[in-house]
């Protein structure tokens, strides 16, 4: 490895956010997983989290991808699966359980009655930004497990946007305000977890994976 991707490397684990992720409840279609995770990577997420798509969903042939199980990611990640982790919980409960022992707070993209426009949310705090399957969107156990629902306001004819565009917008409004509050000023990580993941990452770099 060069000098300049190992500094490369480290200037990107500077900024990486442990306080900020996103929960994929059975996000199916391997192009929409993969975008989440590429906007992911952009902001600064160090570890996503998923639940597969096998339980009472419409479609569930279609969503035996190997991409849902962490393995394997199509082209429109780019690079992004290297570089953000992924944790696959097995349910919605569990997953909500391990993110609320985090202290994380879950904000479901969500359209009802207690719904907020997505800019108002405070995304300073530990934060998880839920996001639904492509047709059906956030279980209602989800939604009531979340602790507020967002929305991105439409201006046009259709209702909401494509599940991996929300993502991206949700996740830069996030950015934006974690830039502004100085978060990504310094390395987040303790200095033990830099360095864990830093070893990670380099020996993936060195293996091509």
């Amino acid at each position: 490895m060069t000098p300049e991707r190992l500094a490369k490397i480290r200037a990107v684990l500077d900024k990486r956010q442990p306080d900020l992720t996103v929960l994929m409840e059975r996000v199916h279609k391997p192009h929409n997983f993969s975008a989440i995770l590429r906007s992911c990577d952009a902001v600064g997420v160090l570890q996503a989290h998923a639940i597969p798509a096998r339980y009472g969903i419409p479609d569930l042939e279609e969503a035996e991808s190997l991409a849902l199980k962490g393995k394997t990611f199509n082209e429109t990640s780019g690079s992004a699966a290297k570089w953000v982790g992924l944790q696959i919980h097995p349910d919605t409960a569990s997953a909500f359980a391990h993110l609320k022992s985090q202290g994380f707070q879950v904000l479901a993209a969500h359209f009802s009655e207690r719904a907020m426009d997505y800019r108002q949310a405070d995304y300073t705090r530990p934060t998880c930004i839920l996001l639904g399957t492509e047709k059906w969107g956030v279980s209602p156990e989800a939604a009531e497990l979340s602790d507020a629902h967002v929305i991105i306001p439409m201006m046009g004819m259709v209702q909401s946007l494509n599940v991996s565009v929300a993502a991206a917008v949700i996740l830069f409004e996030a950015q934006r305000q974690r830039l502004q509050a100085g978060l990504y000023d310094q390395p987040r990580l303790s200095s033990e977890h830099y360095a864990e993941v830093l070893e990670h990452w380099i020996i993936r770099h060195a293996r091509g994976q």
